[in-house]
């Protein structure tokens, strides 16, 4: 499972890194948008004046053997849903993979939306139906503020929890500066208008983000599968060196003794003769 797990986690850093020029170019678009003065109002940028409920977006894994990866980020969910329901707020739990499911439902809390079999190799169109169904949910009012917690993939070695505000998005002009800022890249005309280019381009920017959670999620997954499937294999190695040094001075004990019985009851019989010494000898034999 080790060198499985290695295999995986390649292929999900590959499959990381080939996404990110996508995300990268929506965000360059709406540095453009927000610098050529385009201010479309969206509903994805509208805050509510009052947060009564919060959804959490979990993702989680659907297979164990992982380490702590699974655990960490449903203890963290919990703990942001906690001290949000000490403070009044109602909550919606979005939940990702079959850990997390298991462990919420165990503990008797509303799951309003699960999805399974799309942790261990997300697809884009699956990413889209979960961004969809929460964009769907805080444009209605039915959420007011969406929390997206999952692990962030650093490196193979390192790999840390990530809780993030989802929804609403950040007002254009901060997308913008967390793109990088500047100049225009270039000068472009936008059709029908700058404004509605971004209203369309906003969902799919949603989109992105999440995707881009999920192939994270993945890659860091496999990377903790990985190291735990290592640590299992010396901990055996150790247990097996361990067990049969044991069995040896067992065995070597065990023999030990019945040549003593046998040299004192020849000694007890009034002294050893040939016929016994040749015994003995045999079995010293066989141990070799």
């Amino acid at each position: 499972m080790e060198l499985i797990a290695a295999t995986r986690v390649a292929k999900a850093q590959t499959r990381a890194n080939e996404a990110r020029p996508y995300a990268a170019r929506i965000t360059t678009v709406i540095e453009d948008l927000a610098k050529g003065g385009a201010s479309a109002s969206h509903p994805l940028l509208e805050a509510p004046d009052e947060i009564r409920k919060v959804a959490y977006v979990v993702i989680a894994g659907d297979r164990g053997l992982a380490g702590p990866y699974n655990s960490t980020v449903i203890r963290a969910a919990e703990r942001e849903l906690m001290a949000r329901s000490a403070e009044g707020i109602d909550y919606s739990l979005i939940l990702i993979g079959k850990k997390a499911r298991d462990y919420f439902t165990f503990r008797n809390y509303t799951v309003d939306a699960f999805y399974e079999g799309i942790t261990d190799t997300p697809d884009y169109d699956s990413a889209r139906e979960v961004a969809e169904y929460v964009s769907e949910q805080f444009i209605n009012g039915d959420i007011d503020q969406v929390i997206l917690i999952f692990t962030e993939f650093v490196s193979i070695g390192t790999q840390k929890l990530a809780v993030r505000q989802f929804l609403p998005l950040e007002s254009v002009q901060t997308i913008a500066e967390v793109g990088g800022g500047g100049e225009l890249t270039a000068e472009f005309e936008f059709e029908p208008s700058a404004d509605g280019v971004l209203e369309s381009l906003l969902p799919r920017y949603v989109e992105s983000r999440l995707f881009s959670a999920l192939l994270d999620s993945s890659a860091s997954e496999h990377a903790n599968r990985q190291r735990a499937m290592k640590a299992a294999t010396d901990n055996a190695e150790e247990l097996i060196t361990k067990l049969g040094r044991q069995l040896s001075s067992a065995r070597q004990a065990a023999i030990t003794t019945e040549i003593m019985e046998i040299v004192g009851g020849a000694e007890a019989l009034g002294g050893g003769d040939d016929e016994q010494i040749d015994m003995v000898a045999q079995i010293l034999q066989q141990t070799n």
